[in-house]
Order: structure tokens, then C-alpha cells, then sequence
């Protein structure tokens, strides 16, 4: 009986760290991230035009801020985004992009069209591609 008792908390203990793990996994992209870079179509905008930008991830809520605040829902899986926005100039639109986190860094990839997702990070001669580096506050 007693070797039951311990299988079964074994058994319990680990099944709870890996649904925590997996939970935990699918918010790290929350909270606040600045742009440290931004390219359109190849060429790389002056800080000057993002120094004020924001970034806000809480699970599937965005808030982006800008010259004015964007706001919509987040999916994001396996690299891939979908964004939906129901607040802003992006209100009704549907942007698809990839993304990666490397350390603090996370670099969005947006395919401002939303016809399919972008197949790398690269922008040079595809005008309707927008990067954006980004750091954790």
C-alpha cells in the first residue's frame, strides 16, 4: 500500500511540473518591449521614429503605442503570429508575421498585407515587410 501511495505522488508531482512548464511557456511574451529597430522594405527607419513606441503582450491582448494606441487580440504558436485589430488604425485588420525571442530580444517580422506569413526575417525588396527589434522593459 505504501509503495502505491508513493508511485501515485510521483506520478502527481510530475504531471503537475509539466502542465506548470507548459502554462508558463505560452506567456513568454508578456509584458513591455521597446523597439531598438525597425526596416521596411530593406532599409532601417531612424530611432527617432520609434523611441516612443510600446509594446504591451498580455496573453492574447496587445496594446501598441504609438503617434496614436492600437489594440487587439494576439495569437501566437511555433513562430508564427496572427494580430486582429480592434482598436486603432489597425481596427478590422488582419496582420500575420513570425516572430523569434532570443534572450530579452524579440523580433517581429509583420506581413502588413496579412495574405501569409512571412517566410524569413528578411524586408530587402518586399515593401509590404516590416521589422521590428524589440527589448524588454
Amino acid at each position: 500500500m505504501r509503495q502505491l501511495f508513493i508511485l501515485t505522488f510521483i506520478c502527481l508531482t510530475f504531471g503537475c511540473a509539466t502542465t506548470k512548464k507548459a502554462s508558463l511557456s505560452l506567456n513568454v511574451l508578456n509584458g513591455s518591449w521597446t523597439p531598438t529597430k525597425q526596416e521596411i522594405g530593406g532599409k532601417d527607419l531612424p530611432p527617432v521614429v520609434f523611441q516612443k513606441q510600446k509594446l504591451i503582450i498580455n496573453d492574447s491582448i496587445y496594446t501598441f503605442s504609438a503617434e496614436s494606441v492600437d489594440k487587439g487580440t494576439l495569437i501566437y504558436k511555433n513562430g508564427q503570429m496572427d494580430i486582429y485589430g480592434k482598436e486603432g488604425v489597425n481596427t478590422g485588420k488582419h496582420l500575420t508575421a513570425i516572430y523569434k525571442l532570443d534572450n530579452e530580444n524579440l523580433t517581429i517580422c509583420y506581413n502588413l498585407k496579412g495574405d501569409g506569413y512571412p517566410s524569413d526575417f528578411e524586408t530587402k525588396s518586399k515593401p509590404t515587410l516590416f521589422l521590428s527589434v524589440f527589448k524588454k522593459d
